[in-house]
């Protein structure tokens, strides 16, 4: 009886902090921002792993996709903790020159 009653206990709270954890969650997700930058000097298969790399050490980048073949950046970070200033420039800074896509 009382190791039903745990379990329930147990089972209760664990659905009780998921359900409180969902809308942080989705809260969290709303203030990020997704950007595309056009990036040059990209000559070779290697280049995306290292403008990747630039990209997610700025802090706020939760994700960086940068692809060779048209040679743009896809990233999505926090605005209240970078920008595009700090994107560019942590791309720049590794030797490939970005700019925010029109």
């Amino acid at each position: 009886m009382i190791r039903k009653l745990l379990l329930s206990l147990i089972f209760l709270l664990s659905f009780a902090s998921l359900a409180l954890s969902v809308p942080v969650l989705a809260g969290e997700s709303a203030q990020m921002k997704v950007v595309t930058l056009d990036v040059q000097n990209m000559t070779c298969a290697m280049c995306p792993y290292t403008v990747k790399k630039s990209l997610t050490k700025v802090p706020g980048v939760e994700k960086a996709e940068v692809d060779y073949d048209s040679k743009t950046a896809k990233i999505t970070y926090d605005p209240s903790k970078a920008d595009i200033a700090a994107l560019t420039e942590a791309t720049t800074n590794v030797g490939y020159p970005s700019q925010l896509r029109q």
